[in-house]
């Protein structure tokens, strides 16, 4: 089996961890080459990819070029090159199995006859017409309406045609299946629920706080909340700026920490500005690899306040593996982990009040009992060591991928 050849196709690259989507991917694909896998990655050429192919922690990672003029052509480009660079790579490495990640990639693989006898498993984070209504406002011109109904229903139609190709699917969460079942009628018996993991050698609970705290400019002597996300309506940094007006009223010397970046950064800074936040909030942009663990370790609480589509939350066993506990609202794949965890860090909902509540009690709880917290916090570890390690994740991937289904 050592030589078997595996071929991931995905909308998204390694080169670059920008988010869940590449994290995932990353882990799949490296970890299944440290199994001794042959492992390619196709994707589409981004416009910070220097060249077509280049080998990431011994993963070959293919790219075929877009056209991104308009909507029309980067479809059509998508359908042609792609198509182009898998029948080139199937030919060359005959591969046993493919990884769907995304539909657009995936899609444009079931133009050729070369798939139908490779076994097909799709690995489904979210729901990709539903992803794309919460990244983008509804227009207010007919015109604009008429095309964003067209991309929905695009992506609607791609993504169903990929699912119900694939012989088996995977995804992070029982959210995620009962969507899927909802809104495609895909069987639940073709489902399988992988949760995601966290890399436990880079995500360990800090020693010294201060010193973590010096080096990335956090104030030592405030209680540190930590968010990082990617800036867009569903993540819910409005809802949690708005709660924060409350929170340091009653407690300043609470501060807030928001890793990440997007479109609606600047509305958010200005919020800030606007509500004399600015000396109780800190948005660092996005942050690099190297940095993340290090921002999880400097905190004192990490909070989810995702308003909507959270299809596993992939920064929760990442700030539990570094010791500190996670607050969140029950949306999606956030509420089984933390149901599974502690209940009492589920927010009742997603509203600004709800948020402010409940961050100051366990505020409180904190200043008041800081051995309690202790215990809590190697609490945190134990249950990520348990339930969230990449291992298991891989070892639910090798079994689909055989046709061997748990």
């Amino acid at each position: 089996m050592s030589q078997t050849n595996i071929l991931f196709i995905s909308d998204v690259s390694i080169r670059n961890i920008i988010g869940g989507a590449e994290r995932v991917l990353y882990e799949q694909a490296a970890g299944l080459v440290r199994r001794g896998y042959n492992i390619h990655i196709m994707t589409r050429r981004l416009p910070e990819h220097q060249c077509r192919s280049e080998i990431i922690e011994g993963v070959w990672e293919w790219r075929y070029d877009i056209d991104r003029r308009n909507a029309g052509k980067f479809f059509l480009s998508t359908l042609k090159n792609g198509k182009f660079l898998f029948e080139n790579l199937q030919k060359r490495y005959r591969f046993a199995c493919i990884h769907m990640q995304q539909p657009f990639s995936a899609f444009s693989i079931l133009e050729s006859p070369l798939h139908k006898n490779i076994r097909k498993v799709y690995t489904c984070h979210s729901l990709s017409f539903e992803e794309y209504i919460s990244r983008n406002r509804k227009p207010g011109t007919a015109w604009g309406k008429m095309l964003f109904f067209i991309h929905c229903c695009g992506r609607k139609y791609m993504e169903k045609k990929v699912l119900h190709q694939a012989d088996h699917i995977m995804v992070l969460s029982r959210f995620t299946k009962n969507r899927l079942r909802t809104v495609y009628s895909v069987p639940g018996n073709t489902i399988s629920v992988n949760p995601g993991g966290v890399d436990l050698k880079k995500f360990y609970p800090g020693q010294d706080k201060d010193s973590i705290r010096k080096r990335l400019h956090i104030p030592a002597d405030k209680f540190i909340l930590f968010t990082v996300r990617n800036l867009v309506p569903r993540m819910g940094i409005e809802n949690l700026l708005i709660a924060m007006k409350t929170v340091i009223g009653k407690h300043p010397d609470i501060h807030l920490v928001i890793g990440g970046d997007g479109p609606l950064g600047q509305k958010l800074k200005t919020f800030c500005h606007q509500s004399d936040l600015n000396s109780h909030v800190h948005f660092t942009g996005f942050i690099p690899e190297e940095d993340l663990a290090d921002y999880y370790r400097a905190a004192d609480l990490f909070i989810l306040p995702t308003a909507d589509l959270e299809g596993f939350g992939l920064v929760i066993p990442e700030a539990l593996a570094s010791g500190v506990p996670v607050l969140g609202t029950p949306v999606g794949g956030s509420k089984e982990i933390l149901s599974l965890f502690d209940k009492n860090c589920l927010f009742s909902d997603t509203r600004p009040e709800s948020l402010a509540d409940l961050m100051m009690k366990n505020y409180q709880k904190c200043r008041t009992g800081i051995s309690s917290w202790k215990h809590l916090s190697i609490q945190c570890r134990e249950f990520a060591e348990k339930h969230y390690s990449w291992n298991r994740h891989l070892d639910m991937m090798e079994n689909v991928s055989k046709g061997y289904i748990i």
